[in-house]
């Protein structure tokens, strides 16, 4: 059999490493005994990438493999299962929990790749797996066509209280600001106002990013002041990190909270990246934690979904939320790992650890809160667009108290179910990369609000 290469990456993550894993995925591949062709190194940029698939579309293939070696955004993985027939593969790798950054962050890209293609109707086969392990075995199942995503629905529900009612209810007439337009290729992302009126009857606003960026750049010098005083009490080494990029993060905090009273928000979704960075020069992590703890949920990468996710699940725990990716699944160990860049609410934070200021791992700008997650039961939530459909998605597990996994904020999970079956099943219902997490069990609750909203419900 002749297999088609696209190995995918970005040059914003760990390239000798990601240059390491691949060489290991190309001996391991060789050692099948199939016909390998296409590029033997990473495919950085969109150019590249089509440049390849036009190579391989006069190679006569039998099957096409996406080596997702980093985090990508899912557009060329969605644009390679447009232009070929053959059968699609997708090969994502693991890296090792050191406590440093996330070097690959290839779980994710396989995350956002698995919710596009199933939007787009899309069958592949799958495989999370180290290279350098006995995956012989595994890698021969997925060549073979043995290891397909498949299709997991939600089920209706019937299952009303009172307290479900009380979060319907307490959700009507509220509000989301959209500042900015999710990442192109972060389909996951996607939304309509409409849509979202009439399933929850909270509503949106869509600002420009312009608009954040220039109330910040207002703020006057005290309030700005008052903000870090308030960082002060839960991080400690603002000091060390740039003082001027410092401010500029300081001042979106007063800035998102201006525009809140303004028009009245109970929540934001956020292109934060790479504007805040790149245009503005803060990132707007930190104040997000700062919001996050006073119960004003902001969902990365205008993830307008996610921050309805966060509403419902605000509402249900009354509590904190933390909206995170799932970057990591260890079926030997038994676990999962919860990050992000470093926004969660500081009352996560296991108090056997400090809480340090920190600088995004990528684009070295402050303010990122760091600390690992506390011990102690978790329920995560998805309000879900899988294949296209409206769905809750609900899992549950138990936090660990282990050391912090990667920069930012980071937790160790063990889920109810055993990490191989839920990580099936994430990759089969077609879930996106943004999951909400609140301490405690509010599974009873949760249920009854999907039956209040007429909502399948999926307990993954």
């Amino acid at each position: 059999m002749k297999i088609g290469l696209l190995p995918l990456g970005r040059p914003t993550f760990d390239v000798p490493f990601a240059e390491e894993k691949l060489s290991a995925m190309l001996a391991a591949l060789d050692a099948t005994g199939h016909e390998i062709v296409g590029p033997r190194e990473l495919l950085f940029d969109e150019a590249a990438t089509r440049a390849a698939m036009a190579g391989l579309a006069g190679a006569r293939i039998d099957q096409l493999l996406i080596l997702q070696v980093t985090f990508t955004d899912a557009s060329m993985a969605v644009a390679a299962a447009a232009g070929f027939d053959q059968p699609l593969s997708i090969w994502a790798v693991p890296e090792p929990r050191l406590g440093g950054r996330l070097r690959l962050n290839a779980f994710c890209g396989l995350n956002l790749a698995s919710h596009a293609l199933g939007l787009n109707g899309r069958a592949f086969s799958w495989l999370y797996a180290d290279p350098e392990g006995d995956i012989a075995g595994e890698l021969t199942a997925l060549l073979a066509g043995e290891r397909q995503a498949g299709r997991l629905d939600a089920l209706p529900v019937e299952a009303r209280s009172p307290d479900g009612a009380r979060v319907a209810d307490a959700l009507r007439g509220q509000k989301i600001a959209r500042i900015g337009e999710h990442p192109v290729g972060f389909d996951t992302c996607a939304y309509t106002p409409e849509a979202v009126q009439a399933l929850a009857g909270v509503s949106v606003d869509a600002l420009a990013l312009d608009d954040l960026f220039d109330t910040a750049r207002t703020v006057p010098a005290e309030a700005a002041a008052e903000v870090r005083r308030a960082a002060e009490a839960d991080v400690i080494g603002l000091d060390a990190v740039n003082q001027e990029e410092l401010d500029r993060s300081l001042r979106l905090k007063v800035a998102l909270e201006t525009i809140r009273a303004s028009g009245s928000y109970n929540a934001f979704a956020i292109r934060c990246w790479p504007e805040t960075f790149t245009q503005y020069g803060g990132a707007v992590c930190g104040p997000a934690a700062m919001l996050g703890e006073g119960q004003v949920p902001c969902a990365c990468e205008a993830d307008v979904y996610g921050a309805l996710t966060q509403l419902v699940l605000l509402e249900a725990a009354q509590a904190p939320v933390f909206l995170t990716d799932l970057v990591d699944m260890d079926a030997a160990d038994n676990t999962g790992v919860v990050w992000h860049c470093g926004q969660a609410p500081i009352s996560m934070r296991d108090d056997t650890a400090e809480a340090t200021a920190t600088v995004h791992t990528n684009r070295k700008q402050p303010l990122l809160y760091q600390f690992p997650l506390k011990p102690g039961p978790v329920t995560f939530l998805r309000i879900s667009q899988a294949f296209g459909a409206p769905k809750m998605i609900v899992s549950f597990g138990e936090m660990l108290r282990r050391p912090m996994a990667f920069t930012g904020t980071s937790g160790v999970v063990r889920f109810e179910r055993p990490a191989g079956a839920v990580l099936a099943d994430i990759i089969a219902c077609g879930l996106e990369h943004h999951m909400a997490l609140a301490y405690g069990d509010h599974r009873v609750t949760l249920r009854a609000v999907a039956a209040e909203l007429g909502l399948p419900l999926l307990e993954i």
